[in-house]
């Protein structure tokens, strides 16, 4: 789009307990598999030189922009550009066997919500695209204006947690075709009621976070993906991972707990004798917030959540 800046810049969450988590793992590579501009990247480098670093992304521009944030690192660095769930292939293609870390920041970067033409923001008017990887063939048009009512309520209402997405959906249709993000989300915020408009943020949030979600299939791989990257840890590696939304959170939460039981089913209190054996522990229960300072700082940080697990040096 005329006019608008091609600069990548981007402000990493939780940089200090991202640096932590990772300096106590054992020498070897650790994987961003969502590495954007490399902000967490760099910094895990730069503190750690006993580890190297495998950077995933599927957009094009974010590995450009981690390409010349990481240079200085030379060799310590690469870059694919891929989709999360193609970890453990290309981990195994370059040829390692097992990782020291594993690193997630899931959801859409300040870059992408910043330009118009990528279609993410509903502040700043552009095309109805959405697509974290441009050469996907879905974009947010296809879903805005092809899906029936009822499918498009329910991505509004399982993925944005939008209460009104019956009225959204409605409005959508009948408002259609919808060409712009501006149109879209001036049809969103006249279908909530007004009082409901005057709390919680801009009324369109929640109604762009979920068609973002359904264009990206962001949580259809997510739940295996973990589970990848726990199995792709050695002994005393590490996961981290960074959600900004309840469904992601949920997802991370319910896997890694099921890594720390190793899915054991017997009822809880009593011993195990189902056989499970747990392949991590939790570095804490309960998810990490950023501080007041950071969110003070950084706004955009104040969804974050981060939960980590150790890989065990015993488990299978």
């Amino acid at each position: 789009m005329a006019g608008e800046s091609t600069t990548y810049v981007h402000h990493p969450v939780m940089v200090r307990e991202i640096e932590a988590i990772f300096g106590k793992v054992p020498p070897g590579v650790v994987v961003d598999a969502t590495v954007g501009g490399g902000g967490h990247a760099a910094v895990v480098l730069q503190a750690h030189p006993h580890l190297s670093v495998i950077g995933l992304d599927q957009d094009g521009s974010a590995l450009e922009a981690a390409a010349a944030r990481l240079q200085p690192f030379g060799d310590r660095v690469t870059l694919r550009r891929s989709r999360f769930d193609q970890m453990s292939a290309i981990v195994h293609d370059l040829g390692y066997g097992k990782v020291a870390g594993v690193l997630f920041d899931l959801g859409v970067s300040s870059p992408q919500l910043d330009l118009p033409s990528r279609g993410f923001s509903y502040r700043n008017d552009g095309p109805l695209d959405m697509r974290m990887d441009e050469r996907q063939p879905r974009t947010a048009a296809d879903v805005v204006n092809g899906y029936e009512e009822g499918e498009l309520a329910r991505v509004l209402r399982e993925l944005g947690d939008e209460r009104f997405a019956p009225r959204i959906a409605k409005a959508i249709v009948a408002a259609r075709p919808l060409e712009t993000t501006g149109q879209l989300a001036d049809v969103v915020r006249s279908a909530i009621p007004a009082g409901a408009r005057r709390t919680g943020g801009h009324p369109a949030k929640r109604s762009f976070q979920a068609i973002r979600i359904e264009v990206n299939e962001e949580l259809t791989t997510l739940g295996d993906t973990i589970d990848g990257a726990v199995d792709l840890l050695q002994p005393r590696g590490r996961i981290a991972v960074l959600a900004y939304h309840s469904g992601e959170d949920r997802i991370v939460k319910d896997r890694l707990r099921n890594a720390e039981t190793g899915g054991c089913v017997c009822p809880p209190g009593l011993p195990c004798v189902c056989g499970a054996t747990p392949k991590v522990k939790l570095l804490r229960k309960g998810a990490r917030k950023p501080t007041v300072a950071e969110v003070s700082a950084n706004p955009r940080a104040e969804s974050a959540r981060l939960r980590a697990a150790e890989r065990l040096e015993d488990a299978a």
